[in-house]
């Protein structure tokens, strides 16, 4: 059987906060791999002297991207940039919509020029309560994305939409992040909206059901979860301080990359 031609993409730059940063995907050295570093170690694969920069700073809002990252990106030469960014100012409790997708606009616009190929995402959003509340917001900043990406060519790729990444289990203790398995299976998602042949063709199906925790266990996981995690997040909002304070982009230059195919 023929195989799809592998399109030239010999660079790809990364856009976006904590979900394009990588976490939860810790590595042994007490860093994050994430999707983006797995797309990119794909790509090398196949495609000699490929290079990869990483943008992304956990916590960061829309605002923020536009300011510090879109104008990097947009100078870099890249063949493929992705953006995933907007989805932690819906997470607030007070969030101006019209805002958040003129800086949207304000983004894909400086950026869709500036490479091949853009690649937005409707990001994934774990079943349970809060998704339910911040459903609306969510579903409103999907559509703005696909409206710019049939504006600009780019191409939309729907995590939000595969039962997968929907499943608890595929989300960190903290409820935010994605598990090791849930960064692969977004790198699948893009791997293959960029053309390249499946490697995974159920990345997007159902994970087969287990026997649910007791009760007493996820009770248990609740009071850790909100000890460990929730509590410092409303912290952290209410002195407007951000988990990404201070650090660096992850990778900030577009370098050869050759880190291992993992």
């Amino acid at each position: 059987m023929q195989t799809n031609i592998t399109p030239p993409y010999s660079s790809l730059v990364a856009v976006g906060d904590s979900f394009t940063e990588g976490m939860s995907d810790l590595l042994p050295d007490g860093t994050y791999r994430g999707w983006a570093d797995l797309l990119a170690g794909r790509m090398a694969a196949h495609t000699p002297g490929f290079r990869y920069a990483n943008l992304a700073v956990r916590g960061k809002l829309i605002g923020q991207i536009v300011e510090e990252q879109v104008p990097v990106a947009a100078t870099m030469g890249a063949d493929v940039i992705t953006l995933v960014g907007g989805l932690n100012d819906t997470l607030r409790p007070k969030c101006d919509m019209v805002r958040v997708r003129d800086l949207l606009t304000e983004a894909v616009e400086r950026l869709a020029p500036s490479c091949k190929q853009l690649v937005l995402m409707r990001s994934p959003g774990r079943q349970g309560p809060v998704l339910e509340r911040f459903r609306p917001r969510m579903e409103e900043l999907f559509a703005c994305v696909d409206g710019l990406a049939a504006r600009h060519g780019a191409l939309v790729v729907d995590l939000y939409g595969a039962p997968s990444l929907g499943d608890p289990r595929m989300w960190d203790a903290d409820r935010l992040h994605l598990t090791a398995e849930g960064h692969r299976r977004v790198a699948e998602a893009v791997w293959q909206s960029l053309g390249h042949d499946p490697q995974d063709t159920g990345w997007r199906e159902p994970i087969p059901a287990t026997v649910p925790p007791a009760w007493v266990a996820r009770r248990v996981a609740d009071a850790r979860f909100a000890r460990r995690y929730l509590l410092p997040w409303i912290a952290r909002r209410l002195t407007g301080r951000s988990s990404g304070d201070g650090l660096p982009p992850k990778r900030p230059d577009l370098l050869p990359y050759e880190g291992p195919l993992r």
